[in-house]
């Protein structure tokens, strides 16, 4: 797996649902609906808009700011990627 996606949804209640997933390859669809993708392999935001605000594609702030809510599914994405690296140089 390479990208992490996190989706909004707003509710009529006004409350707001997160949807996190991680996949392999991104479709149209997926571009489209994320709001937040971050690419391991190149280390980079490809999006980052909150309520139709986008926000700076700083690739260290923005992964900072979602560890601390996802470390458990972002370690073994870096460890992943770190190990490809390695075993490329």
């Amino acid at each position: 797996m390479r990208y992490l996606t996190i989706t909004y949804h707003k509710k009529l209640s006004g409350k707001t649902d997160e949807v996190v997933d991680i996949v392999k390859n991104l479709k149209t669809s997926t571009l489209q609906m994320a709001n937040v993708i971050l690419d391991f392999k190149e280390q980079q935001v490809v999006k980052c808009s909150l309520d139709g605000t986008t926000v700076d594609k700083n690739w260290q702030r923005i992964r900072d700011f979602y560890y601390q809510h996802y470390s458990n599914i972002i370690d073994p994405l870096e460890k992943a990627y770190s190990q490809l690296k390695n075993e490329a140089q």
